[in-house]
């Protein structure tokens, strides 16, 4: 539908009785986003005040958590707003932007984390050459290819899709993802070859790639001593963890798009939920108890903050 400014509205048809519910919706959906903001901001200042922290594994953490900070703020002020209004609507423009931010932190991530296990692998199997190898300019180059190669991705979709003519306007969602190539009267073959391509170069290559990284260092590590054992243990694990989890969701994202007529309603809602909250949540959380030295730090923060309320 047009109003009389001639701007798309999209219908956000995926809450269950918001009429009844809103105000727990609006509550939990509130917590979350503070919670999501406070953690991970904490992590981000920890490790950028702190020198000892100023090292490529840490960089690219705070550059994840970053991530999860633009995702989280696209996404959760637009539901706040949703579920106290009387109709949920979003305009198309808006809906663009919100899937164009979706699938750039996520393909980002993705490349962070192939990053990561590659500083990883050089740090462990090739501890002599790390301070070479793994210098500022080339965490730079990492950092900057994570960011812009996603940026020029999703911007062929993106400008595709704001072209395109619509033929539904309502999204069977709380938010834009990859439902809105339902909303299209034809879905061009072009961009669907163009995201499978970008699917594999973007996801499963760099999975297939930490997986084999990571399966070298269990290899070299198992091989070593006690210590190499247990820095790979350390380091690796919290980083494999966030990358399992992360993967499921994409999944998820990526099979609700083809057989969301299929999910009943509420199991669709809960799904969505979780793949917002359960992800910008987790990263802070296992970074912030199972990286030593954040950990070390967040205590600290967390004792200087109770000293000042004390006094």
């Amino acid at each position: 539908m047009d109003d009389e400014l001639n701007v798309t509205y999209i219908s956000l048809n995926g809450y269950v009785e918001v009429n009844k519910y809103r105000y727990v919706y609006f509550f939990i959906m509130f917590t979350v986003y503070i919670l999501i903001i406070c953690s991970n901001s904490t992590i981000v200042y920890l490790i950028v005040i702190h020198r000892n922290l100023h090292e490529p594994m840490y960089i690219f953490i705070a550059a994840l958590l970053l991530n999860s900070v633009l995702f989280s703020t696209t996404i959760y002020p637009k539901l706040l707003i949703d579920v106290l209004s009387e109709k949920q609507i979003i305009s198309y423009s808006a809906c663009i932007f919100q899937f164009f931010v979706l699938y750039y932190s996520g393909t980002s991530e993705f490349l962070l984390l192939s990053a990561m296990a590659y500083d990883r692998y050089v740090s462990i199997c090739k501890p002599l050459q790390y301070p070479t190898i793994m210098g500022k300019n080339t965490v730079s180059i990492f950092l900057l290819l994570s960011w812009m190669l996603p940026a020029l991705h999703i911007s062929i979709p993106v400008i595709a899709s704001a072209e395109a003519k619509l033929c539904n306007f309502t999204l069977n969602g709380i938010f834009c993802n990859n439902s809105i190539y339902q909303l299209q009267c034809v879905r061009s073959r072009l961009i669907t070859t163009y995201g499978v391509v970008g699917l594999f170069f973007f996801t499963i290559l760099p999975m297939l790639f930490i997986i084999f990284t990571y399966t070298k260092i269990f290899i070299i590590s198992y091989r070593s001593y006690r210590e190499v054992r247990k820095k790979a243990a350390e380091t690796c694990l919290p980083h494999l963890m966030v990358l399992i989890t992360f993967s499921l969701l994409t999944s998820y994202d990526i099979i609700i798009a083809r057989v969301e007529s299929n999910f009943p309603k509420t199991v669709s809602l809960i799904m969505t939920l979780q793949a917002i909250v359960y992800h910008p949540l987790f990263n802070p959380l296992i970074y912030g108890l199972k990286m030593k030295e954040i950990s070390k730090q967040l205590r600290r923060l967390l004792c200087s903050a109770k000293n000042h309320l004390m006094y």
